[in-house]
């Protein structure tokens, strides 16, 4: 398998992002949307309330000291609106807390994303139309016209950028919905009750990670999606689907064990360094009192480089919440 390969099945796989980062990294979806909503100038739509769940629903972990009770909760950040995730057990511990953690507070912020986007997947002086030959740029204008673009409009993309819009197109057409992730709905229930909202990273944080890629393996990718970029649905399918039965173990196999064999560089980058940094806030939270509700990507929770795993191996105690 091609390095792009792996890393288009890799991003695939995390879904917030391409995606992604459903499991891992919040802003994929986001970012990816960014251009073709700039072009289509649509209003990102209210967020959709969360389905009752079938069965035992998402696992759920906490950390507790003697004044300190911090829960852990793996989100998908793109869903259908049909997948149900709000489990009681999940309910009350989110209302139980004062304190709500994601990723990044402000992810839907499009004022904020557009500037980002400007600055880290704009290339005027190399456009895409430069670097592709006449049969991709072919295929590209054919990709693009599933966004409601043109590879015209998309031409002063980087090819990182370009890519990931282009596999946000399927997904929107098999019904996955941004609005009907995790995080919108937790957001706008934490604003309601006046809870205190938090972010361990920031939107620049996470566009850097993709925006610094290589050239060469971003411009791979790009030929990669344009070739196959409706293959992401199949995996995010199989994700969801473990993800919302609470099966830790599949989703391991499918998420981190593929990303981590397949392209160790984008595993270390997009899971382990954060997993790390994110038990590092996490210890410094335990230093003070109260119950905070923590929701980050799926995968970030989830295998040997977990943020549990890590915890634990510092001698903090993590439990599951049945």
């Amino acid at each position: 398998m091609t390095l792009s390969k792996r890393l288009k099945s890799s991003v695939s796989n995390l879904a917030q992002g391409v995606v992604g980062v459903a499991a891992g990294l919040a802003l994929v979806f986001a970012i990816a949307g960014a251009p073709a909503q700039a072009l289509a100038q649509a209003a990102p739509a209210p967020a959709a309330a969360a389905p009752a769940i079938q069965g035992q629903g998402p696992a759920l972990w906490v950390v507790k000291d003697a004044d300190s009770t911090l829960y852990l909760f793996g989100t998908v950040h793109v869903l259908r609106p049909t997948t149900g995730w709000a489990s009681p057990r999940v309910n009350t511990a989110f209302d139980s807390a004062s304190e709500i953690w994601f990723e990044v507070t402000n992810a839907d912020d499009q004022a904020a994303m557009m500037p980002l986007i400007q600055q880290y997947g704009l290339s005027p002086q190399a456009p895409l139309s430069s670097r592709l030959t006449a049969d991709e740029l072919a295929q590209l204008d054919v990709a693009a016209q599933s966004i409601g673009a043109s590879a015209a409009q998309l031409d002063p993309l980087k090819p990182w950028l370009a890519a990931l819009s282009l596999s946000v197109a399927p997904l929107v057409k098999a019904g996955y919905d941004p609005q009907s992730g995790v995080e919108p709905a937790l957001k706008a229930r934490a604003e309601a009750a006046g809870k205190t909202i938090h972010g361990f990273e920031t939107l620049e944080d996470q566009i850097g990670m993709l925006a610094t890629l290589p050239d060469d393996v971003q411009m791979e990718f790009l030929r990669e999606t344009l070739k196959d970029y409706d293959q992401a649905v199949v995996v995010l399918d199989s994700m969801v689907e473990a993800w919302a039965k609470g099966d830790v173990k599949a989703l391991d196999e499918i998420v981190v064990e593929e990303m981590k064999t397949d392209a160790p560089e984008l595993h270390k980058v997009i899971l382990v360094d954060r997993n790390t940094d994110w038990a590092d806030q996490i210890q410094t939270q335990l230093q003070g009192s109260g119950t905070a509700f923590i929701a980050v990507g799926a995968a970030h929770l989830t295998g040997d480089d977990s943020v549990q795993s890590i915890l634990k191996s510092r001698g903090v105690a993590v439990e599951s919440v049945e």
